[in-house]
């Protein structure tokens, strides 16, 4: 007798992964339990126990509908660790039990030449990049259609696109380095950032922080740029080497052309002129943050006379985020961090505080500790 549609549908659903997540209800972004289901294990699949996820802006951004419409309830974290609870019967990298990460993105088409050098997240191959939320995908891959992300207790992904991470660096506080640290390192390393440089930061926040970290750690002087004094003693205490209020005139003068790099994470609308005039000659600006129209004034002349450079910059690969990590370990180097619990309101008064800036620098919730697997009924 040939099996029924419906019986079909309960083998499928019996060897997917259940999973209890955290998700936005609507377009408030408002938290509430849900309950989703992971992919079955395929060959190269890893099934990911989730232990901390960290909180990114995107994650606001994008479940308050902000970059496009979304279907709800929705699962948003791409600052994912966890330990490794199976694996399929071709993973080679990974074992059970040992730690592993999960960044922005969970596949690509493997076959473009941004895949093939590494830069996967500038895939420009069929399909482009999957991003780790939010992206449309064949049933298959993601159950419902689109990819949940991690505030949620167990996660599914593919072994070519998860993070080894060292014994030392299962801690929460390294659950942002797999999107702040990575924004971070990746284009210190395209542009060549040396030791003995100065290394600029404007905006002290979640990524600014991790580049005063990294800089440092590379050997780097860096200067943090701030419309505040009440950065300084932050700034100092990552690892700064002074801190230049950016709305004094005369305190920007004195540091005209004093900058080889300039690292700009600022997200908000603002003149771009004024840390332009701080880079030395043929000095770049990394832009991770955004550039609206306007934002120049003096337009290109504001940088050919000096041959300066604008650049962007958007996450890394999984070749250069594994870098990263290692980097990271051997320097000590971990996000500062507010551990928070994985409950409805915990992360909704999270993210109204990350929205004000009211945390130094990122939240991460304990999902380990609050969320547990749901049996597979």
């Amino acid at each position: 007798m040939a099996e029924s549609d419906s019986d079909s549908d309960i083998e499928i659903m019996a060897q997917q992964v259940p999973c209890n997540c955290l998700a936005a209800a609507d377009e408030s972004g408002r938290m509430i339990r849900h309950k989703i289901f992971r992919r079955a294990l395929g060959p190269k699949d890893i099934h990911i126990s989730v232990t901390y996820s960290g909180i990114c802006h995107s994650d606001i951004h994008s479940a308050k509908g902000e970059w496009g419409a979304q279907a709800y309830p929705y699962c948003v974290g791409h600052e994912i660790l966890g330990r490794v609870k199976a694996v399929g019967s071709g993973v080679s990298k990974f074992k059970v039990g040992e730690p592993i990460g999960v960044g922005c993105f969970t596949d690509s088409c493997r076959i473009c030449e941004e895949c093939g050098e590494g830069n996967e997240q500038y895939c420009s191959g069929p399909g482009g990049t999957c991003g780790t939320y939010g992206e449309k995908a064949p049933e298959s891959l993601h159950p419902g259609g689109i990819s949940q992300g991690g505030y949620a207790s167990d996660f599914v992904v593919d072994e070519n696109y998860a993070i080894r991470i060292p014994e030392k660096m299962d801690v929460a506080a390294a659950a942002p380095l797999l999107c702040a640290g990575i924004t971070c390192f990746s284009p210190f390393i395209e542009h060549g950032l040396k030791a003995g440089q100065t290394l600029g930061v404007v905006g002290l926040g979640g990524l600014g922080h991790m580049a005063v970290k990294i800089g440092k750690a590379m050997g780097c002087e860096a200067i943090v740029f701030s419309r505040s004094s009440s950065k300084t003693e932050d700034a100092l205490r990552l690892g700064a080497a002074k801190v230049v209020i950016s709305t004094d005139a005369e305190a920007m003068k004195a540091h005209a052309r004093s900058c080889h790099f300039i690292y700009n994470s600022i997200a908000f609308d603002h003149d771009v002129q004024p840390y332009l005039n701080v880079l030395r000659t043929r000095g770049t600006m990394i832009m991770v943050g955004g550039v609206p129209k306007g934002a120049m004034p003096g337009g290109t002349f504001a940088i050919i006379p000096r041959g300066l450079k604008i650049a962007g910059s958007c996450i890394g690969g999984i070749r250069e985020t594994q870098q990263m990590i290692d980097f990271c370990a051997e320097h000590n180097i971990l996000s500062d961090i507010e551990l928070i619990p994985a409950t409805p309101e915990d992360v909704d008064k999270a993210w109204a505080r990350a929205i004000n800036s009211d945390v130094k620098f990122r939240f991460v919730i304990d999902t380990a500790k609050t969320l547990t697997a749901p049996d597979a009924a």
